[in-house]
């Protein structure tokens, strides 16, 4: 790679860009979490996202105008990527935007100088293109910039015409092109010719709302929201021939590439793929790990673990075998550490995860090649595009590693095939890709427009008054519901706190004169709070002023298991590792769950000392400091955040000093002594490098000893014995029943090889070899074993194939072949293995001897049917 002037560099065009809209009075704002704020879309996709409330008018802007450097993520194109010059699943999205304050003229007029005379393009060089029916920024284009105009093109609807969906905020785009070609002429300019032309800066003018019949109307406030794709810059200002051999990507390559031993410069088209696949999808790696994401089979921990998947599987095309992404991640780190210092902090958590997974996968691709294995073993005259997609969607085994080890076998795959299940799962994948929705929808959407935000009075007033402002029954806007009605009531204001960061909604009542509506639940959807009743007399109706009363008892109750929480995360902190965070909790009224990021199983003394630290706090009677201060005084104060969380300028924190420091929005104790008692019910592992700790505070240890103790008394009146006596008893118990067991298998295997001489006779004569397929009644695995094996060498030359159903959803299967049977081509691991899937199982062992198992003994006579074929097929 060409040494490159520091005014080109990437970190250098996004400081530059960044500061051209800074000196244009726009606040400069921190790129967002990959993890967004809005729970319809999965990950950060686009750098207007985080600016949604505020284009939908449900958030006023603290600033007219703001500038990003943003981090997306996009993974609805992922087979393109390494093939194009400019397809990516992690990029970031240099933008400017207006919220109300300029409009076209000053973006285009800014955009045109930005790119012209900061950045140096040559004006001959750029084409834009305008919507087809928007005159106005053509004529700013033509006569205020001065472009020619057969160099403004006109664009249809599909390509410069941005909506958020059916409904909503919509309008024209105009987008700067940069022509790689000029020599070409302006004959015959085509801006879908990507080898000549590439779009790199993006403006929207939105102006209009679009309501379900497609209408449009101009808003009452016009915005600007624009995107440059920093990749795409840093490509033309750099000269090279795509965005991975900028300085941005191109260092992640070069590491990969030294792993494998290949020159990326002279490598044929292939492994110039794979590198690049690698280059990219580990930049996205880093920076979803760091964002709190953690791997697993759904949601965006899926993404995560298919980026991961990908970069071994390419690390394989190229002649690594061995481990290695965090060898290329740490390059990563050092690219992006100066613009998103959250990678490096969070160093240790990327370089776990990334390890613990990617040695997790390694084991599954060695399952897949022995899954080809089976395969082959069939003699198939072609691997069929089936088997060939499920080896690379459940195996992660690469369709061309597989074409490759076919051809050593003389065979060839269904490519066409493949390429049928893989545009499946493509539409699948297009079905659920998720959109940025900015559409306001649904009754109480509606009814927003019409009222005001519920006030919480929560934190100080258990009971207050409050007007009902709106009333649904059925999802529907009624004005009033009588005695029986399920309904949703929105208050002017509430004691009632709303289900949030994991705590539950309160419970309590609405009453009034001859009225009374039972809450039991409450949730918040937008600035509303919902609470869910039933009328229990009365007639509710708008405009009604009640009395809103919580639950005290299970507010103490939630209030107790909330702050053990926060005192549970400072006890993991300190006795188990400094760098857990957490990734989810549950605050009910009768217990508390904590899910928090650990690659390894809490040793029993480690919950133990966590318990009683736990404890310990609580008896020393902390008090609470309740504070709401700018979210920068809390992180300099050190108080903790939950990765992923979103939090304005203004936050609350519930500092237990010397203990525990959080934000968190949620009801505590007064005082850690409040609490009461803590106590562990359980510790387990919920997905990849996550643990989950259950527990119950205050009253609810009460309950759950009571229920224990309940237990404990049955079992001593059952045993007649003492509570301290049990361990011992029960253990006298299992060891007696263990010998039981083994002197009753040790009879039916006695009993089965008395049984086995009589099956002698029904042996089979295939030229020098004996052929012996039987059924035995309820002989467990290891009695079969012992039959089989027996049976085999009283035949000499044989193979014996055995089956036996044990019990009525279990098959067992055994084959016992000897040397000559081998010689033939036999064996018996690959042979009863494939048997075995018949009866809905699978199984294998060495070539003399294996067994196998199933589930569907229906299936075991089908079964043992075909493997005497297939004995007598092979033997003569």
């Amino acid at each position: 790679m060409p040494d490159i002037p520091n005014y080109l560099r990437g970190n250098e065009i996004r400081q530059t860009f960044l500061d051209f809209y800074s000196q244009r009075q726009h606040q400069v704002l921190p790129s967002a979490s990959l993890v967004p704020e809005d729970p319809t879309v999965l990950l950060t996709i686009a750098g207007m996202l985080p600016f949604k409330p505020i284009f939908l008018g449900q958030r006023q802007s603290e600033f007219p105008r703001a500038t990003t450097a943003q981090k997306c993520i996009r993974n609805n194109d992922i087979e393109n990527v390494g093939r194009t010059a400019r397809h990516h699943t992690f990029f970031e999205m240099l933008g400017n935007f207006s919220f109300g304050d300029y409009f076209k003229e000053q973006a285009i007029a800014w955009a045109w100088e930005l790119s012209t005379e900061v950045f140096g393009l040559p004006p001959e060089r750029l084409v834009v293109s305008v919507f087809r029916d928007d005159d106005e920024a053509f004529g700013i284009w033509r006569d205020k910039i001065g472009i020619p105009a057969h160099r403004i093109q006109r664009l249809g609807e599909e390509d410069n015409y941005w909506k958020s969906g059916p409904t909503g905020p919509c309008g024209p785009c105009s987008e700067i092109y940069y022509d790689f070609h000029p020599e070409l002429g302006d004959e015959s300019i085509d801006l879908e010719d990507d080898t000549r032309f590439i779009e790199f800066y993006n403006l929207v003018f939105m102006e209009y709302n679009q309501d379900a019949e497609g209408n449009r109307t101009p808003l009452e406030k016009q915005n600007i929201d624009t995107g440059m794709g920093l990749e795409r810059m840093a490509q033309i200002l750099q000269q090279v021939p795509n965005n991975y051999e900028t300085d941005l990507i191109f260092p992640i390559v070069k590491t990969a590439a030294e792993i494998a031993g290949v020159n990326y410069s002279k490598s044929d088209q292939k492994t110039k793929v794979s590198l690049k696949v690698i280059g990219d999808h580990i930049r996205a790696i880093v920076h979803m790990i760091a964002d709190g994401i953690t791997a697993s089979n759904t949601g965006r921990g899926y993404v995560l673990r298919r980026l991961l998947r990908r970069v071994v599987r390419h690390g394989r095309l190229i002649g690594i075998d061995g481990e290695f992404t965090w060898e290329v991640a740490q390059t990563a780190i050092a690219l992006s550490e100066s613009a998103y210092p959250n990678v490096r902090e969070r160093e240790k958590t990327i370089k776990a995860e990334m390890q613990r997974e990617e040695s997790q996968f390694l084991k599954t691709l060695e399952r897949g090649e022995k899954l080809l294995a089976e395969i082959l073993a069939k003699k198939p005259k072609q691997i069929s595009g089936t088997d060939a997609f499920t080896l690379y969607d459940t195996y992660g085994f690469p369709v061309e590693l597989t074409e490759e080890i076919a051809e050593e076998q003389g065979l060839t795959v269904d490519l066409d095939g493949f390429e049928v299940e893989m545009e499946r799962q493509r539409e699948r994948a297009r079905v659920a890709h998720e959109t940025i929705d900015l559409t306001v929808q649904g009754s109480l959407d509606q009814l927003g427009e019409h009222i005001h935000s519920t006030a919480f009075l929560g934190y100080t007033e258990p009971q207050s008054m409050a007007k009902v402002e709106a009333l649904l029954v059925d999802g529907k806007s009624v004005e009033s519901a009588g005695a029986g009605s399920k309904v949703q009531v929105i208050l002017d204001q509430t004691p009632f706190y709303a289900e949030s960061g994991g705590q539950i909604g309160d419970r309590g009542y609405l009453s009034g004169d001859s009225l009374l509506v039972r809450i039991e639940d409450v949730q918040k959807e937008s600035d509303f709070f919902v609470h869910f009743g039933t009328v229990e007399r009365g007639n509710l109706a708008v405009g009604t002023t009640v009395t809103a009363q919580i639950d005290r008892a299970c507010r103490r109750r939630v209030q107790a298991n909330h702050s053990a929480t926060h005192l549970l995360q400072a006890a993991l902190k300190r006795i188990v590792d400094p760098s857990i965070s957490q990734a989810g909790s549950l605050v009910a009224f009768d217990r508390l769950r904590f899910d928090f990021n650990c690659p390894r199983a809490l040793t029993s003394e480690e919950l133990e000392q966590i318990e009683a630290q736990v404890n310990t706090w609580i008896s020393e009677a902390h008090t609470a400091d309740v504070e709401v201060m700018p979210l920068t005084k809390a992180k300099a104060k050190g108080a903790t955040a939950m990765f992923g969380e979103k939090y304005g300028d203004e936050v609350r924190v519930i500092d237990f000093p010397g203990v525990s420091m959080e934000l968190c929005g949620g009801t505590h104790v007064n005082n850690t002594a409040e609490i009461g008692v803590f106590k562990i019910i359980s510790s387990a592992g919920v997905a990849s490098g996550i643990r989950r700790i259950e527990a119950v505070a205050g009253p609810a240890v009460l309950d759950y000893l009571n229920v224990r103790d309940k237990v404990v008394k049955d079992l001593c009146d059952r045993f007649k014995a003492q509570p301290e006596e049990l361990p011992e008893r029960i253990s006298n118990l299992q060891q007696e029943l263990k010998a039981t067991n083994k002197q009753l298998d040790a009879l039916k295997q006695q009993l089965a090889l008395a049984k086995s001489d009589q099956l002698l006779a029904e042996a089979k004569s295939v030229g020098e070899f004996k052929v012996l397929v039987a059924k035995m009644e309820g002989v467990e695995p290891e009695g079969l074993k012992s039959v089989a094996q027996q049976l085999q060498q009283k035949l000499g030359e044989s193979a014996v194939v055995l089956g036996s159903v044990p019990s009525p959803d279990k098959v067992s299967l055994v084959a016992a072949f000897s040397k000559g049977v081998n010689q033939k081509g036999l064996q018996a691991g690959k042979f009863i293995g494939a048997i075995a899937k018949l009866c809905g199982g699978g199984g294998g062992g060495r070539p003399n001897l294996a067994q196998a198992g199933g589930k569907d003994g229906s299936k075991l006579g089908e079964a043992l049917d075909r493997a005497l074929e297939q004995l007598l097929e092979g033997l003569q």
